[in-house]
């Protein structure tokens, strides 16, 4: 790229910027349905909740606007597992004090701090700090291989990585400078790791305050690094704003009002993504709320931590949601899950202060994602219904074309799992010079099933048109998931193009 063009791609990046710092602000046009939000005159759907002001001083950094936040919570983060927590002073003075010690190993804003971890209450103490200083903060999903990390590594750029006693092989070829996350533990010797520190020595670090090296940290600056699952293609680095961030922990703060009283968030779904990041370890340590931590998702685990801790409220993904249903008698039988509280299709199109900045040195993923005016392109295709409620139906990139019709693969799943001997299955299009693409059914039976192949087929095209059919049929173990819940139909259409299923 000459200067000329990446001086252009600034310039647009800028602008870009600029209309979402201007959004909210934005005024509304008066034909707008009170019911549904819609707006006849440019066919747009606008939020009718109460309009939220943003904050605005333009040198603001999410961690600066967590903190000024006061709420009457004791307990923030607290270890399912062993019972370990966090209290709300304990969180901003460790910040604090990893702070100081990130200052004084040389970080500086703009630089990139790798974290490797399972979901910890130390988590949330390592990435506010990092973003505290105008650093950004980089997860990778822990089950990753030392390869794919590596390509993450040489792609996002870090300066230092934290990770636990168990990961730090996985970074033993990198020459990063290397904090472990573990209390209580001594260092490891593993070959070609550089380990300069732990946890919990920068904890001991008395917090250097004014002498703290600091620089000014923008609301438009970037805060977090983080990578898609890619399950589309290669991964790509998200670069989300510290704007962005503070509008996400403004709205957990809005929904928090007038619901005061004692709170728990169980922590499912992992940290290391914007999700689990941005809503668990930012949003609720705004509102005062404990947020109960699973290191990793297991039923038992978290319907034992749901009982123990009196969970209210926790966050759950459709296959985990499934298996609660259809388990419902027996866990009931088993757990009081009692504390817990009750709470036109087309392409949805999204645009606010919460929006990614881009996608990470790639221009051209950012251009078919974000358009000229910061809508972002979800991929989701929904319907609104008359109270301006938002129900997505499936993904526009994974319709399945068969002769000119459009089959969604998450209708024959559900229609799949209907069937008794099956427990799981997904639907992937296989590629066919004739009609373009065809159905093909991966499906987990139940213990003992003795289900066939043609089974599978006549149970489903009883119930469907026929261009819906499944057209081939494969039995497996399990169906591969991202850690999020989210069906990895990528590595399957790849099994099926290789194998001789």
């Amino acid at each position: 790229m000459t200067r000329t063009e990446s001086e252009q791609k600034q310039k647009q990046l800028k602008q870009r910027q600029s209309r979402s710092s201007n959004m909210a602000i934005e005024s509304q046009p008066s034909s707008i349905d009170p019911r549904s939000g819609f707006c006849n005159s440019n066919s747009i759907f606008y939020s009718k909740r109460e309009f939220t002001p943003h904050p605005p001083n333009p040198n603001l950094d999410v961690t600066t606007f967590i903190s000024s936040h006061a709420h009457h919570g004791d307990i923030a983060f607290l270890d399912a597992s062993t019972g370990r927590h966090l209290t709300f002073s304990d969180v901003w003075l460790a910040l604090d004090s990893v702070a100081s010690s990130l200052s004084d190993m040389g970080v500086r804003k703009g630089d990139v701090i790798l974290l490797l971890s399972p979901n910890s209450i130390f988590f949330p103490v390592v990435s506010l700090a990092v973003m505290s200083l105008g650093a950004v903060i980089s997860t990778t999903n822990p089950i990753n291989t030392a390869r794919e990390i590596a390509k993450q590594i040489a792609d996002s750029k870090p300066i230092i990585a934290f990770t636990t006693r168990q990961l730090v092989h996985k970074l033993a070829e990198s020459s990063l400078r290397i904090v472990i996350l573990d209390e209580h533990q001594s260092i490891p010797a593993v070959r070609n790791a550089r380990i300069v520190a732990t946890l919990e020595e920068m904890l001991k670090k008395q917090p250097s305050g004014d002498g703290r090296v600091r620089d000014l940290v923008n609301q438009d600056d970037t805060a977090t690094l983080l990578y898609s699952s890619g399950t589309t293609g290669m991964s790509k680095g998200v670069v989300t704003s510290h704007r962005s961030l503070i509008a996400m922990v403004q709205i957990r703060l809005v929904r928090s009002r007038g619901n005061e009283g004692e709170h728990r968030f169980l922590c499912t779904v992992p940290m290391f993504h914007v999700y689990g990041l941005a809503g668990f370890a930012l949003a609720l340590l705004a509102s005062g709320t404990t947020v109960v931590i699973l290191p990793k998702y297991d039923m038992h685990d978290m319907l034992s931590a749901i009982e123990k801790y009196r969970i209210t409220s926790i966050p759950v993904v459709p296959p985990i949601l499934a298996a609660l249903v259809n388990s419902a008698d027996r866990i009931l039988s088993k757990y009081d899950l009692s504390s817990l509280q009750l709470v036109s299709n087309g392409g949805l199109w999204m645009r606010g202060l919460p929006v990614m900045k881009g996608y990470f040195r790639n221009a051209e993923a950012t251009a078919s994602t974000l358009d000229s005016e910061g809508w972002l392109k979800t991929g989701d295709l929904c319907y609104i219904d008359d109270d301006g409620f938002i129900f997505v139906v499936y993904r526009l990139k994974e319709l399945i074309k068969y002769k000119g019709y459009q089959v969604p693969p998450a209708e024959l799943e559900a229609l799949l799992v209907t069937h008794p001997e099956i427990s799981d299955a997904a639907v992937v299009p296989i590629p066919d010079k004739e009609v373009g693409q065809y159905p093909m059914a991966y499906v987990v039976k139940t213990a003992g099933s003795n289900l066939s192949v043609g089974a599978v087929m006549d149970f489903v095209t009883a119930q469907v048109a026929p261009y819906k059919r499944i057209r081939r049929v494969a039995f497996v173990a399990s169906i591969p998931k991202s850690a999020t819940g989210k069906t990895l139909r990528k590595n399957l259409m790849q099994l099926a193009t290789t194998s001789k299923l």
